[in-house]
């Protein structure tokens, strides 16, 4: 059983689809993609499926208003979006399931429990393109 903790801006800003011209609309749209996955077996960074028990979310800055999906835990940051992850996967990482965090900001990799394992925006967003 497998916990998503994303980093919706350092997905966001790995597509280079004019995404910072509406901040918060990118966001949103990540966010519909991102309810699809609770529930279902995808797989893991190492290749091995698994299924995805939850999903967190945490936004930042303009995104900090998007609606939340059903199925996501939205965490509005209310400062730094790094040690709003870096808090939710220390709380996260206390319980049973596996902690899986989507992020490709090295500094932020190095303040996470040593009981996260860690994936880049790219690893999501292809398991996001096989559900469409």
């Amino acid at each position: 059983m497998t916990v998503l903790l994303v980093d919706t801006a350092n997905v966001v800003g790995a597509r280079p689809d004019g995404w910072w011209r509406d901040r918060a609309g990118a966001t949103s749209r990540l966010l519909d993609q991102l309810a699809a996955l609770p529930g279902r077996t995808v797989p893991g960074p190492d290749g091995d499926p698994g299924p995805v028990t939850g999903l967190v979310a945490v936004v930042e800055g303009r995104a900090r208003e998007v609606p939340v999906p059903d199925g996501i835990q939205l965490v509005r940051a209310p400062g730094s979006g790094d040690d709003a992850i870096a808090a939710t996967a220390a709380t996260l990482a206390e319980g049973d399931d596996d902690l899986l965090v989507v992020t490709a900001d090295r500094g932020l990799r190095d303040r996470l429990p040593a009981a996260a394992r860690t994936a880049g925006p790219g690893w999501l967003l292809d398991r996001l393109g096989t559900l469409s």
